[in-house]
């Protein structure tokens, strides 16, 4: 009797061991990229477009977007960081609108989709 038990367990051992688990995703789980540096260029200078600057320079080699909106202008640095990551910088000089850096900024946001 002890043999058939031990044996029985034993069977029930090596077919657990024999069973594949597959992970399932959680609902809701969003995976992520890292910002290629050529969408978030043109990303940028389609968001300076988006809010009526007339795009003086556009210059992907060296990252840089120069715009100019009712005498005022825009200039846009996309960066390689040391990490893989882009950074995209917006300053402005001689401008009376001081919401226009905040829409381009939130119009960069929608068109890199966050």
């Amino acid at each position: 009797m002890i043999r058939i038990l031990l044996a029985a367990g034993c069977c029930a051992l090596i077919s657990l061991a024999a069973c594949t688990y597959y992970a399932v995703p959680v609902a809701g789980t969003v995976v992520t990229t890292p910002a290629n540096y050529d969408r978030s260029f043109a990303a940028a200078a389609g968001a300076m477009r988006d809010e009526g600057l007339a795009l003086t320079v556009e210059d992907p080699a060296n990252g840089i977007v120069v715009g100019r909106l009712g005498g005022g202008t825009v200039t846009t640095r996309v960066q390689r960081q040391s990490d893989g990551s882009v950074q995209v910088r917006f300053d402005s000089s001689d401008t009376h609108d001081q919401t226009l850096l905040q829409r381009i900024s939130r119009s960069y946001d929608r068109r890199m989709g966050r």
